[in-house]
């Protein structure tokens, strides 16, 4: 196997300090967030008493002021907010699709902003979050791809934009009242802006945040992690996150992969292939979610069908794939296969004894959907017919 470039990349991830010179307590892990609270007086006899003190406050019951935490002495309280602040990622636009959908404009540090996407349905609300301020990938289909990437994510933005959509959808319970399991946000999935694996250690520490069972508490199996293939990270996912997964897959043959995915150039799809059948989280209740979109006349063909089949058999994959119809943006380089193109691959694909549901869309009204997010703020504030106004699309 010839040698393969690096993984990591030259992206800066911002240091926790605040300007003001406080710590932003949103993001460390419980050994981290220790470790600031001795450093800023804590006796250390009692610090992993206060971590977890502090911990519940800011993840169970979502609070951000210290003034709030009740079952700390008022000296401490006031010596905290000397040294700390609890901050998450300012919301800058909220739009709410006619399919009741969420769209959040965040801006983080450095004046960066990112989108965040809320979808409601009857037995979930999942969320779907970035990693990265922009993209490195550049997929052909993807609107996001054409945003170069900025920097990488902290584990405050990551796990902070669940912290910033529990507060809009007034989640966070009350202390002392009943334990409410019924929950408007329950899945995460981290497919919005970026690529996790690029950013893997604030990705990991974000959501073990959010699986820690004293704050958020979301199972692991309600965490889906979206990659396009950065196979040497995949084994290390399930053992440092052990959250369920699902590949941007997209195309059956290197060629059509290769322009579709360009990282398929760097780890084409057998060693992908490869990577997924030794996956050590895989098996019969814990699939793979292989993530296709449907594009017309590229990747949609009857024998595209059946080369997929093949590839997870011959693998023996424990696998499910979820069909995506192309969602459409300004300048788009391709089209949306026709409903009975999607329905007959699917067909093919139940046939063969694998689950194929196709996606709904949801939130296209207001560039919501998969594919579309794109954080320019001039593009975000504008309705979908102004960009194709714009773009000469109304008149084609």
């Amino acid at each position: 196997m010839s040698p393969k470039a690096p993984i990591t990349q030259d992206v800066l991830t911002l240091p926790r300090k605040l300007p003001e010179g406080k710590v932003n307590l949103v993001g460390l892990t419980r050994d981290q967030m220790r470790a600031a609270l001795i450093e800023h007086g804590t006796p250390e006899k009692q610090a992993k008493m206060r971590t977890g003190q502090i911990w519940q406050w800011i993840y169970q019951w979502g609070k951000r002021d210290f003034a709030d935490m009740t079952n700390l002495a008022k000296a401490y309280r006031a010596q905290l907010a000397e040294n700390f602040v609890i901050e998450i990622p300012e919301v800058v636009t909220r739009q709410v699709s006619e399919d009741g959908t969420r769209k959040y404009l965040c801006r983080i540090a450095g004046g960066h902003e990112v989108e965040v996407v809320y979808i409601p349905e009857d037995d979930r609300g999942t969320l779907c979050i970035s990693s990265q301020v922009g993209c490195t990938l550049t997929c052909s289909f993807c609107h996001t791809g054409t945003q170069k990437l900025v920097r990488n994510l902290t584990a405050a933005e990551i796990v902070g934009q669940v912290m910033m959509a529990r507060d809009d959808l007034d989640e966070w319970p009350t202390p002392g009242a009943p334990k409410d399991e019924t929950r408007l946000l329950s899945n995460i999935v981290l497919m919005g802006m970026g690529e996790p694996l690029y950013n893997f250690e604030n990705v990991r520490d974000a959501m073990k945040i959010a699986m820690d069972p004293e704050g958020i508490s979301l199972s692991r199996r309600r965490i889906t992690l979206s990659t396009s293939g950065v196979v040497p990270e995949i084994a290390r996912t399930a053992e440092e996150i052990g959250c369920l997964l699902a590949i941007s897959f997209h195309a059956t043959t290197d060629q059509t992969r290769d322009v579709l995915v360009p990282i398929n150039k760097r780890w084409n799809i057998e060693e992908l292939l490869q990577a997924l059948a030794s996956y050590p989280k895989v098996s019969n209740s814990e699939r793979i979610t292989f993530e296709y979109v449907m594009l017309d006349g590229v990747n949609d063909s009857d024998a595209d069908a059946h080369r997929l089949i093949d590839h997870i058999k011959r693998h023996k994959i424990p696998a499910k794939i979820n069909l995506i119809p192309f969602n459409e943006w300004p300048g788009a380089p391709y089209k949306r296969s026709s409903n009975n193109r999607i329905r007959a691959f699917a067909n093919i694909i139940y046939q063969a004894g694998y689950a194929s549901p196709i996606r709904k869309t949801r939130g296209e009204d207001i560039m919501a959907a998969c594919g579309q997010l794109k954080s320019a703020t001039e593009r975000a504030r504008k309705s979908r017919k102004q960009i194709a106004a714009e773009a000469g699309l109304d008149r084609q």
